[in-house]
């Protein structure tokens, strides 16, 4: 989840004089560019604070704004009051000779918030145009109707810085488990009124976003995908069987013209002349599919979590499909997912992005991290319909080479016992055992009818110990979380060729436990890839407690620049994206309590 883009460049100077070309005749607009000259209610006068700030507060207090779709401010309160505080409760943006060009500067970045996949709709952008014109002509004394709309354009942009760097949506209340952050962002009041004294509020939308070279790729592949959106005709492909490498298609022009056009297949290896599109009579008349076409289709492929084989089969046909649109989509839903994210510190980390099957490491931040670098590997992860792998954060703390798999009970009633009824020799066959407690020195207990009475009561456990057929193969990656998952490695390593790999219980199955270990353990005195490789032989459990912990980010989006720089798009296998789709559209401003640590909230403990 690494990369950067250029910087976005605006050129507002003249955005108030369109607006007023747009809302005025050209009367009218010589009258505003002459009054634009000087301060709008005349050099040296000032507004009556006793009318001005008694409107302010007022509006201020009620947290209500008539003006606005969502009326009700009662999140944006606090930042409000703070940012008309360091006014003394006076206009901000009405009322002195700079107005035009600060409100057209404001309207610029909320008309323009589709560019970071926001919607302008959310920040009444429309309204407060429809209303500039008549603002502007108010008479000092019309106190009421100054600060009412003085307000709108406050509350708007705080909106909308807001929304820029924390999301639209909290993530803890669609079960998105991620780490609140320990502090706010740098005081919004103090960030909009340094910017509007300093005239530079076009810089807002960089001080604000996300500071990761993923989410500035996601926006220039926004702009990019939407421009393909609007112009490419969509583009369907209907298949009665495989196509393969040099045979006949009608539809390979237009698959040809599509894989440029997403730059999975570069526009040299996309000239010659094609046969027509649609002959009378199909036949090898229809145009070939090359060899340079299965090319483009591989990498396609690759980049949509398929096997990169060439062959058009039913999968390939289907997110070839896909329209534009979708993936427009998919893109403004990961960086919405990315605004959920606390500041990451520098060092080592372990991501897994569980739609994508895949784990990566690295060293560094990822905005640093090289490719080169990062360690990347295949993962299985939970069933979509039973057994979902949670999006989290934790600490790995520690790892247990040849470790015991201690069964959830959910696991133990609804498999385990009913085999064991049936077969009191079944533990055994399965190398697994009783105990009246979870832990690596905990005794078995003998199977009885009465053990297994206990075990239906839930009094005892059952465990599975180290072995060829432990379910944990020789190493578990072990981070505290209240939904008790990890990583591991598996004996059923035939799993890692399919391309789908929803089958586990809902912990995460790694490719490569060796090498994720060496990763680990790297800077850990003694463990050397020799002592690894020692460890994941040794009969006995044995357990290495990390000098210092890792951050291990469990994530969930489906559209995302991989390490060697690909923007790639995956199902979206646990029907994530539909309901965050459904969260955006309501109309809610995020609460800050949501967003950060209680004093009062306990940390969670250690787990087995």
């Amino acid at each position: 989840m690494l990369i950067i883009i250029k910087k976005l460049s605006f050129q507002p100077a003249n955005d108030w004089k369109i607006l007023l070309k747009r809302y005025a005749g050209w009367s009218l607009m010589f009258l505003f560019l002459n009054l634009s000259m000087q301060p709008l209610f005349g050099e040296g006068s000032s507004l009556e604070v006793s009318g001005i700030d008694q409107e302010i507060t007022a509006i201020i207090a009620a947290r209500q704004h008539p003006y606005l779709m969502l009326s009700s401010f009662q999140n944006r309160a606090e930042d409000m009051d703070n940012l008309y505080k360091m006014a003394d409760y006076r206009l901000l943006w009405l009322g002195n000779g700079h107005s035009e060009k600060n409100i057209a500067d404001v309207l610029h970045l909320l008309a323009n918030a589709s560019v970071h996949g926001l919607n302008p709709v959310h920040y009444d952008t429309e309204t407060l145009r429809q209303k500039l014109i008549p603002a502007l002509s108010l008479k000092p004394e019309a106190y009421k109707e100054l600060a009412l709309y003085d307000t709108a354009i406050s509350i708007s942009l705080l909106r909308y810085a807001h929304d820029l760097h924390y999301g639209r949506v909290n993530p803890q209340g669609i079960n998105f488990k991620l780490k609140l952050r320990e502090k706010k962002l740098t005081d919004l009041a103090s960030l909009i009124k340094a910017n509007l004294d300093a005239g530079a509020l076009l810089q807002l939308p960089e001080l604000v976003e996300p500071n990761f070279k993923q989410y500035r790729k996601l926006k220039e592949a926004l702009v990019t995908y939407k421009q393909l959106a609007e112009k490419s005709p969509l583009f369907e492909m209907k298949i009665n069987k495989p196509v393969r490498s040099g045979d006949h298609h009608p539809k390979i022009a237009e698959l040809r013209r599509f894989l440029v056009a997403v730059g999975d297949l570069p526009q040299e290896n996309a000239v010659g002349d094609l046969p027509p599109e649609y002959p009378e009579s199909p036949s090898d008349k229809f145009p070939v599919y090359t060899e340079e076409i299965a090319a483009g289709v591989k990498k396609f492929q690759y980049r949509h979590g398929l096997t990169p084989d060439g062959v058009i089969g039913k999968g390939t046909a289907e997110a070839l499909s896909v329209p534009l649109k979708e993936r427009v989509t998919q893109i403004e839903l990961a960086m919405e997912r990315l605004r959920w994210l606390p500041e990451l510190s520098v060092g080592a980390s372990i991501i897994v992005n569980i739609p994508a099957f895949q784990l990566w490491a690295f060293d560094d931040a990822p905005a640093g991290a090289k490719a080169a670098d990062i360690v990347n590997m295949k993962v299985v992860v939970g069933r979509a319909l039973k057994n979902q792998t949670p999006v989290l954060m934790a600490e790995m703390r520690f790892i247990d080479f040849m470790p015991y798999w201690n069964i959830p009970y959910s696991i133990t009633k609804k498999e385990i016992l009913p085999k064991l009824i049936q077969n009191n020799n079944y533990l055994a066959t399965e190398n697994m055992e009783l105990v009246s407690r979870f832990g690596n020195e905990a005794l078995p207990v003998p199977v009885t009818e009465t053990s297994i009475a206990q075990l239906k009561q839930g009094l005892l456990k059952v465990r599975q110990r180290p072995g060829l057929k432990n379910a944990l193969g020789r190493v578990k990656f072990i981070f505290p979380n209240e939904n008790d998952v990890y990583l591991h490695d598996t004996p059923a390593n035939s799993l890692f060729s399919k391309s789908r790999r929803d089958f586990s219980h809902g912990c995460v199955r790694v490719e490569d436990p060796k090498k994720l270990a060496d990763f680990v353990l790297k800077n850990q005195e003694g463990w050397t890839r020799e002592a690894v490789e020692q460890a994941m032989k040794t009969p006995k459990t044995q357990r290495v407690v990390l000098k210092k912990s890792i951050p291990v980010l469990f994530f969930y989006t489906t559209s995302f620049f991989d390490q060697n720089n690909n923007l790639v798009f995956y199902p979206d296998i646990y029907g994530h994206d539909a309901v965050l789709l459904g969260a955006l559209k309501k109309p809610e401003d995020v609460s800050d309590h949501s967003l950060f640590i209680s004093k009062n909230s306990s940390p969670v403990e250690l787990g087995k």
